[in-house]
């Protein structure tokens, strides 16, 4: 079995993490680990999960046998995942990081969209894009994967056939796109309460949006 842990195990990706991790026949979950909920059951906190986790307990990092793990998937938000990465990089055979840290390559269009510096930079180069689709080649011998964020992956495989064909010029797209509210995390805000989107729809990031360099750089380099 391939021991895993999880970081940011009691998010709404952590939740889906821990799922499917239980149910692939060669990962044996090590470790979930999420500081808030520290010692608390992984079925107090997901309850669907009771079944698969009926005892084990969400872990603080520091703690957790993290350095055992062949696997270490991190579901955190942009900016925390590049503090705890390179910390494991000796010691997994593989990373993957659900979240944003490592899907750019260049570390000023990070800051540009995120708001702030990249602390660890010479790792954008070595990262590999997780869309097998368009970037299956640089998969195969990857020590740290970026999983793709939600409309960067709907966009970029619906466009590259057409960008490859030459059917379409890159200048003239626009990607309307729509997602749910789960997509804004868990932490509860003004404008993602049930009271507030209950069969309602509304527009955000209009020219703006941070997965508008990820959609462009995967468009310009996996489409060829």
């Amino acid at each position: 079995m391939i021991s895993v842990g999880i970081i940011g195990a009691s998010g709404y990706t952590g939740a889906e993490l821990l799922r499917i991790c239980s149910k692939h026949p060669n990962f044996e979950v090590k470790t979930a680990v999420a500081s808030t909920y520290a010692g608390t059951a992984i079925s107090d906190v997901h309850v669907h999960l009771s079944p698969e986790f009926p005892e084990m307990l969400f872990e603080d990092k520091d703690s957790a046998p993290l350095s055992e793990c062949e696997i270490i998937f991190t579901g955190l938000p942009h900016g925390a995942s590049q503090k705890v990465i390179p910390e494991f990089l000796e010691t997994a055979k593989l990373i993957v990081d659900l979240g944003a840290d490592f899907r750019l390559k260049n570390a000023e269009t990070y800051k540009q969209w995120y708001e702030e510096d990249h602390i660890v930079p010479e790792l954008l180069d070595s990262a590999s894009y997780g869309l097998p689709e368009l970037f299956r080649d640089g998969l195969e011998n990857s020590s740290l994967v970026a999983a793709p964020g939600c409309y960067p992956t709907a966009a970029s495989l619906a466009l590259a056939p057409f960008i490859r064909a030459g059917a379409i010029e890159s200048d003239e797209i626009i990607v309307d796109a729509a997602s749910g509210a789960s997509g804004a995390g868990k932490n509860p805000q003004p404008n993602s309460l049930f009271c507030t989107i209950d069969e309602n729809f509304a527009a955000y990031g209009l020219l703006s949006h941070r997965h508008t360099p990820e959609i462009e750089q995967a468009l310009s380099t996996g489409s060829n």
